[in-house]
This record gives C-alpha cells, structure tokens and sequence, in this order.
C-alpha cells in the first residue's frame, strides 16, 4: 500500500523498461565542448536508456502490475501426477494473485474506505459499551429496526463480524506491503547514487559552464559543497553523483507502520479492554466498589482478567445541573458536574473531586465518564399493619430531553391489613416540571424541578422475583399481579406532589412521595491501548508531513577538459516529480561551486542551443 506515495517511475519520464537499463558514464561531447552543442542526433534513440538508471529507485512505491486472474497452470501433463502438478501450480497462481491484489494500493485504499464507513454507523446508532440506557430506549422507539440492527451487529459495531474481517484485511494488507518495501528501501540506503547519463541535458534542470579550474579540482570541490548540503556522494567516472531527500521514503514508511501500530492499538483495546456502566443516586454511602457484583452492566476483551479488578470506589455526594431557560436552546444543558468521593486501594485514603462531561475521573488505570443524569423519588412504603415495608429514592429512567421519567416501586416485603404476606408493585412516571392542570399529558415542559409531580399506579399479588431468575429493576411484571380498584371499580391511580401520600384502597397500606434526589450513570472503562494509539496517530502525521513536503532528488556534476583547454562543467538535477524548488537548489548548487570553479566567457560558436534542455 503506498497511501501517500501514488506517484511511481512514471514521474521521472522513464518505463519499467529503462528502470533496468545499466548506468552510462561518459563524457561530453567529443569535441569537447559542451552535449547541448553536439546537436543531439543521436539521442532521442537513446533518451529513455540515458536516464533509466538515474531515474530508478526513486521511490519505494511497487509498480502496480497488470495482473489478471486466467490459468495459471499452463500445460497440463498427462497422468494423475500431471494433473497434481497442474492442480497446485494452479492454486498457487491463484493464491500469490490473490496476495497481489491484497497488498495493492487500489484494495489498501478500498479497505480503508470500507474502514472509515464502517465507523459511521458506531457514530449514529447508541452502542451497548457506550451507553446501554440509549440502546434500550432506541429499541423501544424503533421495534422495527431493532431485529435488523442486530443481525447486523449495529449495536456493537467495533466488535461485529464484518467489521472485525475488514480491519484484519487492511492490516494484513499494510503488512504485505510494508515489509517488502522496507527491505527495498535499506539496499538503497546500502547502495550508491547511480552514476550520470551521458546526456545530461535532458535532465529536467541543467546548468553548463567553462572554467579554468582542472576537472579533479572541480570534482573535489563538488564534492565538497554536496556533503556541506547533506548528498549522500560519490565519484562515478569524470562525474560526482549525488542524492538527498531519503527522508521522505522514511516518512512514507513511518506513516505507514504508524497505521499498524493504530490497528494494533485498537486490537489490545478490544482484547484486553473493560467497560461496565453504574447508576448511582446522591448520597447512597455504599456507592460503587470495583467488583463484578456491583456493576449494572460489564463487558470485557477475550484476555481481560476478572479476577484481578483493581480496587477503588467512589460515591455520588451531589449533582450540580443547569440549563438553559431562554431562547431557541431553552431546555439546552449547560453544565453538568458531579461531585464524588472516591478512594483507591483496599485502605486508600479518602478523596473528593467533580465529573464532568468529557472530563473524566482517573482511578487506578481506569476512567470514570459521566454519561447521563435523572431523578430519583424517595418512597416511603407502609403496609396494611402500618409498619415500613419499604423506604428509600427509586430511580426513574428517562423518556426524553426534558427528563420525563418513567420508574417503578417493587415491595416484596409487605403484608395486608390482615396479616397475610403478599407483594406491591407501583409503575408510573415523574416529571420535574408538569404542565399545571389545563396540561393533557404527564410530559415535562422543563429539565429542572420547576414543578415535580409523579403519577402512580398500584399493583397487588407476586412480583416474580422469587423464581430465580434475572429481572430488569426498572419494570414491572403485572402477569401475577392485579390492579388495585377504586370503589367504582375504576383503576386506581394518582398524581403525587413531594410531600403528599397515596393511601391504597381497603386499608392496604400507604405511599408516601418524601422527596427528590438526582441520580448519576457513570461508564468505567479501562483501555490499554489508547497511548499506543496516541503515539501511533502522531507518528503518522510526522510521516505523512515527511513524506508530503520533502522532495528526493539526485544531482549530478561533469567536469570534463574541452578542446580549447578549458574545463567544461556540466550540472543537473532529477526529483521523484516536477518541482519548482528543483531548478532553484541547482542555481544555488551552482553559485557555491564557482567559488572554486569561476565561470568564463565561451566562444560564441560554442554556445548551447537552449532547446536541448532546461537551464537552471
């Protein structure tokens, strides 16, 4: 895969052919003066074999092939053994064309596409690791999505097959990639600039002159100004080859790798990941302990160890929360910021601190995030005989933006005026601004306790819960339960303010609605990758920057002795891809060396037809 080095050998203006073409060092034109005077009969024939070997190996980039799929087999023998044969050169055509197109550019490219639609849906759509209160609220509001979502692994879309299958074909695919091309990349380092064509003027920038200066002294002294300029140089005949710009393969390369180390990041972070979700109501002194026990929800990576949670915990002592009240954002959440104690270690000292949104709390390798918030009634439950039966501030979840609520009250511990053991459920709803009498509906105008009101509605007989089997704390099952009546037979309910008291029909017991408390959920999550990640997403940005600004090029300097006497001096220059900056460095190349090789004046019958090539 070469995502940030699309351009190949083509850019140089030579083929695969004269990639392979060996290196030609000879002099100027034969009668000494300068290449661009000898007319250039001969060259346009030999153009492309001139700059093959000064052209090749300017990039690490591999060549995409014209590979199609067909027999790979050839002939077929006659026998049992010819048709093995057959079968397996067969197979393995197939298979090292199949590698091919894996490790191309064009799959690389697609994987990453498939990659990045991949995520949309894990953006969208609420994740269960996330935040499985969304999850079940959007399942309830669209019945007819949720089979389909499922089957399609929507709500768990980073740990869903075909997602998983696409990440492993794009890391396989930059493994196949990376590793030939590093190893590539190293004989060039270990080799040398290739030696200069013979016709120097057909390189892109081209720069001639004469000097009195004798041609070691020019080469020595260009050699000079190259190493003071960072080329990598070396004398190749009556020539000094040099090049410079290695870094950006190294930048290509290291961007490359980086992307390997992201996808290694978000595999140990899937594999030895934690994530489990706590709802907690300010001022319950018991809190949270980091235990399998105390988690409402927990899912974990295939090598995560259960065994071994490191110890915390922390409660919720308050919860501070603004909105907005005026405008087109009324209703808008400003702030949100829970205030907890926490501690660390079995005997670790206690400690406060605030949660806020994106602002989370790090514990003992873990993160504590602050996802969602609502109101807790405290309930006050008294049975038939008048004693307590239950007390305490219940939960209610929300239904929409402006916290309508919806909760229920499960007392297995109760007896009827008579004595006999039974069981009460309550199911109904809570708002914290209620609409006033003229409203048609329990929904909230308002997020904040403006006017609370709760709506109950009584139910008698078995909860269920005795069964030993799992129940869902926020609902209620009436399948063994019967509705409390009103003297006309109407179903019992009521509406409740803070303070006031329901009292159930035939001297069932009463409930009283005592008060308010806000209730937090919190996400713990432990992520082992995500500093891999981070160093991994900077190295890449390095090497795309690397890669993107940094131009490699060869220069190449002839100094040959000319038919007056005089030492022609031939310059020129040859990058990845057309440059502006190329042209430039070769004028400033060529102003330092005449310092040591000063120009004079040539014959005006010896002057170089400009045509043969660009000057610098």
């Amino acid at each position: 895969m070469a995502t940030t080095d699309t351009d190949t050998d083509a850019d140089t203006g030579t083929g695969d052919a004269a990639a392979d073409a060996p290196a030609r060092a000879g002099g100027s034109s034969a009668d000494g003066g300068s290449p661009a005077a000898d007319g250039g009969a001969d060259a346009g024939s030999a153009g492309a074999d001139e700059l093959g070997a000064a052209g090749t190996h300017l990039s690490t980039a591999p060549t995409e092939g014209q590979a199609v799929p067909g027999s790979f087999g050839g002939v077929r023998a006659p026998g049992v053994l010819g048709a093995l044969a057959w079968t397996g050169r067969e197979v393995y055509g197939w298979l090292r064309w199949c590698w091919r197109q894996l490790t191309s550019m064009r799959v690389a490219l697609l994987l990453l596409l498939l990659l990045s639609l991949g995520a949309i849906p894990g953006s969208l759509i609420p994740q269960t690791g996330v935040d499985p209160l969304k999850v079940e609220q959007f399942k309830a509001k669209h019945e007819t999505l949720t089979p389909l979502y499922e089957k399609l692994g929507m709500f768990h879309v980073y740990s869903s097959v075909w997602f998983s299958a696409i990440y492993i074909l794009l890391f396989v695919s930059l493994i196949g990639c990376i590793v030939p091309r590093t190893w590539q990349f190293v004989g060039q380092l270990r080799g040398r600039p290739p030696g200069a064509p013979r016709r120097l003027t057909r390189l892109p920038a081209y720069t001639t002159w004469r000097t009195e200066a004798e041609p070691e002294q020019v080469l020595a002294a260009a050699r000079t100004v190259l190493r003071k300029r960072r080329f990598r140089v070396h004398v190749a005949g009556d020539a000094v080859a040099a090049e410079k710009g290695y870094l950006r393969e190294v930048g290509n390369l290291l961007f490359h790798l980086a992307l390997i180390v992201v996808l290694v990041a978000f595999a140990v972070g899937q594999l030895w990941k934690s994530e489990g979700g706590k709802l907690i109501t300010e001022g319950d002194q018991d809190g949270f302990t980091n235990s399998l026990t105390q988690y409402d929800d927990f899912k974990s990576g295939a090598f995560f160890d259960k065994d071994n949670l490191e110890p915390f915990g922390f409660s919720l002592e308050s919860f501070d929360a603004r909105y907005e009240r005026e405008g087109s954002q009324r209703g808008t959440a400003r702030e949100f910021r829970a205030h907890v104690k926490y501690w660390e270690g079995a005997d670790g000292k206690e400690k406060r601190t605030s949660i806020e949104v994106n602002e989370p709390l790090e514990i003992a390798g873990n993160k504590v995030f602050l996802l969602s918030t609502g109101y807790a009634p405290v309930i006050t439950v008294k049975d038939g005989k008048g004693d307590i039966a239950f007390k305490g501030a219940v939960p209610f979840l929300q239904q929409d933006a402006n916290l309508t609520s919806s909760g229920v009250v499960k007392v297995p511990d109760y007896r009827d005026r008579n004595g006999k053991k039974e069981q009460l459920g309550f199911q109904g709803f809570f708002v914290p601004t209620w609409g006033g009498a003229d409203a048609k509906t329990m929904f909230s105008q308002f997020p904040a306790l403006d006017y609370p009101v709760m709506f109950l509605t009584a139910y008698h007989g078995r909860l269920g819960i005795d069964g030993g089997l799992p129940q869902n704390v926020y609902q209620l099952n009436t399948d063994n339960m019967k509705q409390f009546k009103n003297p006309d037979g109407r179903a019992f309910a009521q509406k409740l303010l803070p303070g006031e008291t329901m009292t159930l029909p035939n001297g069932a017991g009463t409930l009283t609605f005592e008060g308010i408390k806000t209730w937090a959920s919190f996400q713990i999550s432990h992520q082992p990758g995500n500093e891999l990640a981070l160093i991994g997403s900077v190295a890449a940005l390095v090497g795309l920057a690397g890669s993107l600004f940094i131009q490699r090029r060869r220069v190449w300097v002839r100094a040959v002795p000319g038919k007056d006497g005089q030492t022609v001096v031939e310059m020129a220059g040859l990058g990845r891809s057309e440059s502006a900056k190329l042209p430039e460095e070769l004028a400033d190349l060529a102003v330092a060396l005449q310092a040591d090789a000063p120009a004079e004046a040539e014959p005006e019958s010896e002057s170089p037809d400009p045509a043969e090539g660009a000057r610098a």
